[in-house]
């Protein structure tokens, strides 16, 4: 199991998906067998990250404008290409995992994104606004709840996962090695 939180550190409220995987990292418990990592990277670079995971849990900010700033939206997958956003990271998750798939990769085969509504994803700094800042805790407590219950694997040693270089990324991410 994967949380994958998305993000961009330097741009105000669009950190809020580094941020709650952060805290879900915080929280976790020797026995969940779940594996937590941060990254800006987007479309086909998440290959690196997700190959060699069962199950797929994506954090990331969104700003619709239908919801109020901390509103934790879920979506399916399948969905994505329908959805009224703006978020570059989720543009073509769903093909990413496709292609994935057709190269013999092995991606996730169950996956739940969590697009946290935001009031500020582009101003330039280091802090998110305060109902952000706020929502964080609940926030990382509803994630946790649905990795442990969408892995089916509450307690049980960490899986600790071979990590190599990856050519589908131009060798930046870390993940599975494709097949030669």
């Amino acid at each position: 199991m994967l949380v994958l939180g998305l993000g961009n550190d330097i741009l105000s409220d669009d950190a809020a998906g580094l941020n709650v995987a952060r805290e879900i990292r915080r929280r976790l418990r020797d026995t969940d067998r779940i594996e937590v990592q941060e990254t800006s990277e987007m479309g086909l670079a998440l290959l690196d990250f997700i190959v060699g995971f069962e199950d797929l849990v994506l954090v990331d900010a969104v700003q619709t404008g239908h919801a109020a700033p901390g509103f934790l939206h879920q979506w399916d997958p399948s969905r994505l290409n329908v959805l009224p956003m703006v978020s570059p990271h989720f543009l073509g998750v769903g093909e990413m995992v496709a292609l994935g798939g057709q190269l013999g990769l092995p991606v996730p085969r169950r996956v739940k994104i969590f697009a946290i509504e935001v009031q500020d994803p582009c101003t330039v700094g280091d802090c998110m606004t305060p109902p952000l800042r706020r929502a964080v805790g609940a926030i990382a407590t509803r994630v946790l709840a649905a990795a442990r219950r969408l892995s089916g694997r509450r307690t049980g040693p960490r899986r600790e996962r071979e990590v190599t270089r990856n050519k589908f990324a131009g060798n930046k991410g870390r993940g599975h090695q494709p097949p030669k």
